[in-house]
């Protein structure tokens, strides 16, 4: 009867007991809650609540979607980061033959998911230019330059 899209969210709720019968929706973003309850009744029987909910649903997630594609999400510096610049951290790779290698690595996000590194390395560029080339590719890379 009901597809996997079309629940995704809403559940049925019935006690009979409470007299409580009706649709919950619930989602989660980014730590914040949202819920609603559509019961049968006050809208009309099951599938008009169930139409309500889904509706309720449906531009919820549109407004989700919609705040996620004109916010960028504003990071703060930690306190392990040494570097002054989010996103650009000092890495050491050892090699097999036990020698270690410096580099200035940026790092962000694309699109929700992803993720994307580049390394510059201090023997070629010297510490300062490595470090520059990490913070330009990194502002690059989240689009602000």
């Amino acid at each position: 009867m009901w597809t996997p899209e079309d629940t995704y969210a809403i559940a049925r709720i019935d006690l009979p007991d409470a007299s409580t019968h009706g649709w919950q929706v619930r989602v989660q973003r980014r730590g914040r809650k949202y819920a609603k309850y559509f019961a049968d009744r006050p809208c009309g029987g099951v599938r008009a609540s169930y139409r309500a909910a889904l509706d309720w649903r449906n531009d919820l997630l549109s407004r989700l979607e919609q705040e996620v594609r004109t916010s960028t999400r504003i990071c703060q510096r930690s306190t392990r980061n040494s570097s002054g610049v989010v996103g650009v951290s000092k890495v050491a790779v050892s090699s097999s033959n036990g020698e270690t290698y410096l580099f200035w690595q940026a790092t962000w996000s694309p699109e929700p998911g992803q993720r994307r590194c580049v390394k510059f390395s201090v023997k070629r560029h010297g510490d300062r230019q490595a470090f520059r080339l990490a913070v330009e590719a990194r502002r690059k890379g989240i689009g602000t330059e």
